[in-house]
């Protein structure tokens, strides 16, 4: 076998979730922690090792590719270059951003920004998230409610965007963003933990600018107007789960019962029913709730049953 079932991987962290991972991966013993970090060479920004995935043999995942990486990532390949994480909102997140992999290598020495989509398992009725600002606004303006944390005057100049399960949008890193109550997704973003925090003192924290200082950290905000039109382009169309800007960070697609998946490194995160993965080396049952991870070496697999999931993987590492 190659393929491996992983279990779930919570660091803590600032905001509360609902119970919902632990219902999702039907674990209830789990910690009600609202991250599920899948597959992860990526830890926590200033709080290493946590969230780095550890494999069911004990290894960490990040030392295993080091030591193998065609194995794991297929030639040409030096790193995953993609993170998946179930998230559990059990609160509205702090509007926040991420940024740019132009800023993060000037000023965070890495070749990677936090460019994310979100694909919505389940939603309470009436869910939404805060996206982009509805309007221009200056930067002496941004800077004013950051420093005095005027929340109600930042969410009121943003997008509130229904979403429902199913949905699935991509967050362009630059793009001021909240996640509302109520809602767990399967996240798939650039391999980093790189987040401006524009609201903080309602979670309890002091700053959130990375270490930048607030001066330079809201330089990464998109401060433009997103109009509808512009919010629509963030939807994939037809057949395509994300629209074609994904293409150049990671891809998500939606697979089901007799589709077949292409070779290369991916996440597997399986959103409903049950029915068998198989490949070459590889027969294993998979069912709701199952995060597995695919290294190249496992070949074409083919997925079989009433089952749908959601294939993560970055930019190159094969198509569904």
């Amino acid at each position: 076998m190659t393929i491996e079932a992983l279990p779930a991987n919570q660091p803590e962290t600032f905001y509360r979730g609902d119970g919902r991972i632990a219902r999702f991966r039907d674990a209830p013993a789990l910690p009600d922690r609202p991250e599920d970090w899948v597959g992860s060479v990526t830890s926590r920004f200033g709080l290493a090792p946590a969230g780095l995935s550890t494999l069911p043999d004990g290894r960490v995942l990040a030392e295993a590719v080091a030591a193998d990486p065609h194995w794991w990532l297929g030639p040409r390949r030096a790193d995953t270059g993609v993170l998946v994480k179930l998230l559990d909102a059990g609160q509205r997140l702090p509007l926040h951003v991420h940024p740019d992999r132009r800023f993060a290598n000037a000023h965070l020495a890495s070749p990677y920004g936090k460019t994310e989509a979100w694909v919505i398992v389940s939603a309470r009725p009436d869910a939404y998230v805060h996206l982009g600002f509805a309007r221009d606004v200056a930067a002496d303006e941004l800077a004013g409610w950051v420093a005095g944390q005027q929340v109600d005057r930042m969410l009121a100049a943003t997008n509130r965007v229904p979403v429902a399960a199913g949905d699935a949008i991509l967050c362009p890193a630059g793009l001021p963003h909240a996640i509302g109550d109520g809602i767990l997704m399967v996240e798939v973003q650039e391999p980093t933990d790189y987040s401006v925090l524009l609201e903080y003192e309602g979670f309890g924290l002091t700053e959130g600018h990375l270490g930048l200082g607030y001066d330079l950290a809201l330089d990464c905000v998109d401060r433009g107007a997103w109009t509808p039109a512009r919010l629509a382009g963030l939807r994939g169309a037809g057949a395509r789960l994300l629209p074609e800007a994904a293409d150049e960070f990671f891809a998500a697609d939606r697979v089901r019962g007799g589709d077949r998946l292409a070779q290369g490194f991916a996440v597997l995160v399986v959103v409903a029913g049950a029915g068998r993965l198989t490949g070459e080396r590889d027969d294993l049952p998979v069912r709701r709730g199952d995060t597995l991870l695919v290294p190249y070496a496992a070949g074409p697999l083919r997925l079989d049953g009433a089952v749908e999931a959601i294939r993560l993987a970055a930019a190159g590492h094969g198509d569904a």
